[in-house]
């Protein structure tokens, strides 16, 4: 069953490939994006302002908290893909138990972690006084749900690894559904607020959780998940942990800045704070849609360095960079002209319409940029260099967010002194990890070009 959905992108025209591949791992991210969306919607329209703005500010933190378990997935999809692309049966057997129960051990620390901490984290931000209950409620509910969270994301990793990005879909599809459905139900007829969104989003991402694991179940071959076979196998974890580490402290790296640029933003009060949880909502979708090339580029990627086909690794990472391009411009600019429309979609409040427009000025237009510099950061993921990636994203990214706020920001204390980090530091970013990457794969090359000719 489960060799109808593989993509064997070791061989064979790549472009076909890429986009079989990409689209619906594009909308399976749209997907998830749409149990954010909802909750955002519901309350915007059915609770209010300030509802809107609780939600909103728990963003930043839980990508903080929990990106840096996140990235571990990251090294499950790359072992994985590349033991897939070199035949070697054993290795992704051993990655596939190791993952699933490190997942679940993961998925638990976070749950306690989270509901004791949440109130804690969010006074650190200068959350405002009259958003900060409803906030916490909203993340102690979220961070329960954290072990199906985390078993998604890495038995969809280990799916990704094999080219089957479809199945994922069709299952975050009945999630959505019942998302909708159940956030309709608790705010309008239990009058839950916060609590009910949270709620619906959990019993959603548990029912696509379910579904991805039991495809590990029922799946023959590499892949195959016996439970009665899970064991976190030393070596495998280590692997996992040398590429999904640093893959995971990156994703923290970025969430510490926007952090930081939340609680900028805060500073603002809640009407500013509402149009930045609508504005970068929106954003998300760009971003997602993007997002799937650099998932693409690192799959793709993987199995080829598996294989040892090095040059079909370059024609992936052009073809990554050129789609990337094209999304990411065009829907930068369908937000950036179209964007007081799309957010009366969040609130009809003229005053956070206006905050939100402040955002597309300066991140919509060239959020491209970060698109792109992701696809490159998925070409060093893919043959196995990961802790490059981050120490570059320390530098270009964090480093340079934390001095800009720290200097420039209380000199200028406007949004759009702080919203032109991000192009600012995607552009240096993008540069940077490029060099990196024809650097050390060039390396590479040569490395194994002289152990053929021994």
């Amino acid at each position: 069953m489960a060799k109808k959905y593989e993509i064997d992108m070791t061989d064979g025209p790549m472009l076909r490939k890429m986009i079989v591949f990409a689209v619906p791992l594009m909308l399976s991210g749209c997907l998830q994006l749409l149990f954010n969306t909802v909750d955002v919607i519901v309350v915007g329209r059915c609770v209010g302002d300030t509802a809107l703005a609780a939600v909103g500010s728990t963003g930043a933190l839980t990508n903080l908290i929990i990106g840096l378990f996140m990235g571990l997935s990251v090294g499950t999809n790359v072992l994985c893909a590349q033991g897939f692309g070199a035949g070697r049966t054993k290795d992704v057997q051993d990655a596939v138990h190791t993952s699933v129960l490190i997942s679940l051990i993961f998925g638990a620390v976070l749950a306690v972690f989270g509901f004791v901490f949440a109130k804690t984290f969010l006074g650190w931000m200068d959350t405002p006084d009259d958003v900060i209950d409803q906030a916490s409620l909203y993340l102690k509910i979220y961070f329960l749900g954290m072990p199906v969270i985390m078993l998604y994301n890495f038995a969809s990793a280990v799916l990704r690894a094999i080219g089957d990005t479809r199945r994922p879909l069709y299952f975050l599809l009945i999630a959505g559904v019942i998302n909708v459905v159940l956030n309709l139900f608790c705010v309008l007829v239990l009058h839950l607020g916060v609590a009910g969104v949270a709620i619906a989003t959990v019993i959603s991402q548990a029912v696509s959780a379910f579904l991805v694991t039991w495809c590990l179940v029922k799946a023959e071959g590499m892949i195959h998940l016996n439970f009665m076979h899970m064991y976190i196998h030393g070596k495998t974890l280590l692997r996992i942990i040398s590429i999904g580490l640093p893959a995971g402290v990156q994703g923290v790296v970025f969430s510490i800045s926007n952090v930081m640029i939340q609680s900028s933003i805060n500073s603002f009060g809640s009407y500013a704070i509402a149009g930045n949880t609508a504005a970068s909502n929106l954003e998300s979708f760009n971003g997602t849609a993007m997002n799937a090339f650099h998932q693409t580029n690192i799959n793709f990627t993987s199995q080829n360095y598996g294989a040892r086909k090095y040059d079909r690794i370059w024609r992936c990472l052009f073809l990554c960079l050129i789609m990337t391009s094209v999304v990411g411009v065009a829907m930068g600019l369908s937000m950036y002209f179209f964007g007081g429309t799309l957010l009366k979609l969040y609130t009809t409040d003229p005053k956070t319409i206006e905050f939100g427009l402040i955002r597309f000025m300066y991140c919509a237009r060239w959020q491209f940029f970060g698109g792109m510099m992701d696809c490159v950061v998925g070409s060093l993921r893919g043959i196995g260099m990961s802790l490059l990636p981050m120490i570059v994203s320390i530098t270009a990214v964090c480093g340079f967010r934390v001095i800009w706020l720290s200097t420039v920001f209380p000199q200028h204390h406007t949004l759009g002194t702080v919203y032109v980090t991000y192009p600012i530091t995607w552009t240096l970013a993008l540069i940077a990890h490029l060099i990196c990457f024809v650097i050390a794969f060039t390396r590479i090359q040569k490395r194994d070009a002289g152990r053929k000719k021994q």
